[in-house]
């Protein structure tokens, strides 16, 4: 009773603790947790979105987590891609998809790209292969996410990987056993 009571004090600071608490008991509501995902402070979101992300939420409340990727904040955006990885929510490939290719912020591109590749839907393939294209730890979270994929153009991608000029890229491409003709 306390515990959820904390949940709609004025600071945010409570409200955390609150819903921490209450994880730890196991007597989160659906309906608590709407409010936490959908709370004015950015710091009760990235916790409700942490400690959702080891629940088995319900297909409304995995709906919610999906609108959390277009939050204005970054951080935010990250757990709610790894949230819906967790989840291995096939509905959110549209919108993971879209952040992957189009979002300002690489922690949030190769957050999405990352729950991409555990979801492993087909429809995420092309997004993840032209993230090889992108910055050197969204290209290192792709070569990781085509390990889900098979086919010729994944083999294609991943050879080409393989000269990548970011060391840690080939040496990810080299852990899947994927080896240029060249060598």
């Amino acid at each position: 009773m306390l515990l959820e009571c904390g949940l709609s004090d004025a600071r945010s600071r409570t409200r955390v603790l609150a819903l921490r608490g209450l994880c730890r008991g196991g007597g989160v509501t659906d309906e608590q947790w709407v409010s936490a995902l959908r709370d004015g402070d950015v710091d009760v979101r990235r916790e409700a979105l942490t400690q959702v992300s080891q629940q088995q939420p319900s297909s409304a409340l995995q709906d919610v987590v999906v609108s959390l990727l277009g939050d204005p904040d970054a951080l935010v955006v990250d757990a709610a891609a790894f949230a819906l990885g967790e989840f291995l929510y096939e509905p959110a490939v549209p919108a993971l998809c879209r952040v992957a290719s189009e979002h300002d912020d690489a922690r949030c591109r190769e957050a999405a790209i990352a729950a991409l590749g555990a979801i492993g839907h087909d429809d995420a393939r092309g997004v993840i292969i032209a993230a090889l294209g992108d910055k050197p730890p969204v290209r290192r979270r792709a070569i990781v996410a085509l390990a889900n994929f098979e086919g010729p153009d994944i083999d294609e991608a991943l050879a080409l990987a393989s000269e990548d000029k970011d060391w840690q890229v080939r040496a990810a491409v080299s852990q899947l056993g994927i080896v240029s003709d060249e060598n």
